[in-house]
């Protein structure tokens, strides 16, 4: 079912860092730009299934831990082998304060 899921707190997230959300055995990533804007992708790296909120974040990128393929988390394209499938992305709103994304 789709729909909208309360994520986290805005303020969980630092600027350029990201955070891990599960739901319903899915994991996503809930990354805050340096402009402090949000953005969601599927959390798992497409090369070998790393969380990537345990990756480096710098400006729209997002640096998987173990084999450092990249990718823009804005558009969740591949900027960086040994990924080559790119993340999937889901819209994001803040209201109150909370994180939510769209499911």
């Amino acid at each position: 079912m789709t729909g909208w899921v309360n994520a986290c707190a805005a303020d969980d997230i630092e600027a350029e860092d990201v955070t891990r959300f599960d739901h319903d055995g899915r994991t996503f990533a809930i990354f805050r730009s340096p402009d402090d804007e949000y953005f969601a992708t599927d959390g798992l790296c497409t090369h070998e299934k790393v969380h990537l909120a345990d990756g480096l974040v710098m400006e729209d990128t997002v640096e998987c831990p173990k084999h450092n393929a990249a990718f823009n988390y804005k558009t969740g394209q591949v900027l960086r082998a040994p990924a080559c499938i790119n993340l999937r992305v889901y819209p994001v709103k803040e209201e109150g304060g909370q994180i939510f994304i769209e499911i």
